[in-house]
């Protein structure tokens, strides 16, 4: 049984990486951020707003990491999402945990390519985004997000495509 986990900033790539992963390792693919983005839809929220909520409305937050931890438990699964090698960690969950991250300017240069807009104003919803998770994540479960030392391998995706990231993190799974 393989179990993956895909953690990282917005804008890193790792969603490209998941899912070239689950094409080459055939895996399911879950992405818990299309969760959370379902969810601030449902209350009519932009992602920044829903964030904002969610950090006086902790139950959100549980119930997604809920659904994340069920999932890890089943096994056979690339579960990519900014918790997932956390939580694997902390519920002592056998994972590969492997997590993508990339400078400010890349990951902003990322999402306007992917969904338009202005390099600055998407640096600053980046940052934004960051902030929010970070306190949050902190104040509900004590977890650090600069702390990488719970991951099997810590890729920089600026100067790499996914296909090399796809292929560095299938060389370590098989060491």
């Amino acid at each position: 049984m393989v179990t993956i986990t895909i953690s990282g900033t917005p804008g890193s790539g790792k969603s490209t990486v998941a899912k070239l992963l689950e094409n080459k390792l055939g895996l399911r693919h879950v992405y818990s951020g299309m969760v959370f983005r379902d969810i601030a839809k449902k209350y009519k929220m932009s992602l920044e707003e829903f964030g904002k909520y969610c950090e006086e409305n902790s139950e959100i937050d549980k119930e997604l990491d809920d659904q994340q931890i069920e999932i890890l438990r089943n096994g056979n699964v690339i579960l990519e999402g900014r918790l997932a090698g956390w939580l694997a960690h902390q519920n002592n969950i056998p994972a590969f945990k492997v997590e993508v991250n990339a400078d400010i300017e890349t990951r902003a240069q990322r999402i306007v390519k992917r969904e338009k807009g202005i390099v600055e104003k998407r640096k600053k919803e980046i940052l934004e985004r960051e902030r929010s998770e970070a306190l949050r994540y902190k104040k509900y479960y004590n977890i650090d997000l600069k702390d990488s030392s719970i991951y099997d391998v810590v890729i920089d995706s600026r100067d790499k495509t996914p296909e090399e990231i796809v292929d560095i993190i299938i060389d370590k799974l098989n060491r």
